[in-house]
């Protein structure tokens, strides 16, 4: 599996990341990449960046080294209601949102029944697309009745390759358990490096052999190809256009 579009990756923005956005455009393109999703974390994660941070992304161009930058954030939920730490008007603005569980963010792990309502709490949003890494094992969920949801309300299951490689150990099982529900009930995936330095972005080694393991199936992953993006996060395709006085 060689995907087109790596939506989940960190900038310097995000306070523990070592990359601008040129850097990962530059690499992106190198690795023969169509798109890459700014994923930087909201502003309830310690160091992350401020609320203006993600108003200011419209000074972006959309396209960088011929890569089409895409506008997004991985929210944080802060409270049983699954309110996010960037308000409706910012995410408004965004292309996406990616929702997942961080300690730190005001919001304290509880049982999987519970941690599941958060997210199928914070899946009405929508804006809200991606589930970050829900195998995460410092928050368990209900595998079952998150990826029923999920496939439900339209929202990707994200199996993300650094869980198995240098952050959230012990991951592997439940994203498995993801993986293997997905594949049984249809629910949609995205395969994500979440890259916190431009060398890493676009690498999904690890997530895709996880995720074939189970049964996922190659059409059940929204960033395979540019087009499955586009009709994925709704997107207007002529926005993303290399016009003259584009980044390049």
């Amino acid at each position: 599996m060689r995907i087109q579009a790596d939506l989940h990756v960190h900038t310097v923005a995000s306070g523990h990341a070592f990359s601008t956005v040129a850097e990962i455009a530059r690499e992106a393109r190198s690795r023969g990449l169509r798109a890459v999703g700014l994923a930087d974390h909201g502003p309830a994660l310690p160091g992350g960046p401020h609320l203006y941070h993600f108003s200011a992304l419209r000074f972006l161009p959309r396209v960088m080294d011929g890569v089409r930058i895409l506008r997004g954030v991985e929210a944080n939920p802060v409270n049983a209601r699954g309110d996010l730490d960037l308000p409706d008007p910012l995410l408004a603005r965004l292309d996406f949102a990616i929702v997942g569980f961080h300690e730190g963010c005001g919001l304290k792990a509880s049982t999987p029944r519970k941690n599941t309502r958060v997210l199928i709490a914070a899946m009405a949003h929508p804006r809200v697309r991606i589930l970050g890494h829900p195998g995460n094992p410092a928050f368990p969920v209900d595998v079952r009745a998150l990826v029923v949801a999920a496939r439900d309300r339209g929202v990707a299951l994200e199996i993300n390759n650094a869980s198995f490689v240098n952050a959230r150990k012990g991951s592997l099982e439940t994203c498995h358990a993801i993986a293997a529900e997905a594949a049984r009930v249809g629910a949609m995936v995205c395969l994500s490096s979440d890259a916190h330095v431009a060398q890493q972005v676009g690498e999904v080694t690890e997530a895709w052999q996880v995720a074939s393991a189970a049964g996922v199936r190659p059409e059940q992953v929204v960033n395979r190809t540019w087009d499955t993006l586009v009709r994925f996060l709704e997107l207007d395709p002529a926005e993303f256009e290399t016009r003259p006085g584009a980044y390049r």
